[in-house]
């Protein structure tokens, strides 16, 4: 094993850990604008993801990658539907007409 490739499974467990770390700790008031913010870094994982996988680094990074890609995408566009289904708890229902959102 190459010291470039322990350093970086030093940083990801690292990473797993902190993680962890902050978002056992995150109240439950706080979790639909915490999974929006989310959804924005899944955002630019998909687009590293991408060129890693479409870079032309090498096989494995193609492969790893390529796998990274259907991980990020599941996780934003899950994001997006929980933030949707959460959001969706909140309306108003059957509001009479002219009424002007308030009752």
């Amino acid at each position: 094993m190459t010291e470039q490739m322990l350093f970086g499974l030093y940083v990801f467990m690292l990473a797993i850990f902190v993680g962890y770390q902050l978002i056992s700790r995150v109240p439950a008031l706080l979790h639909t604008p915490l999974m929006s913010a989310t959804n924005a870094i899944s955002g630019i994982s998909l687009v590293a993801s991408l060129v890693a996988a479409g870079g032309g680094y090498g096989d494995t990074s193609t492969i790893l990658g390529f796998v990274a890609v259907i991980c990020a995408s599941i996780n934003v566009f899950g994001g997006f539907l929980i933030t949707d289904r959460m959001l969706r708890m909140f309306r108003t229902k059957d509001l009479p007409k002219g009424s002007g959102g308030h009752k």
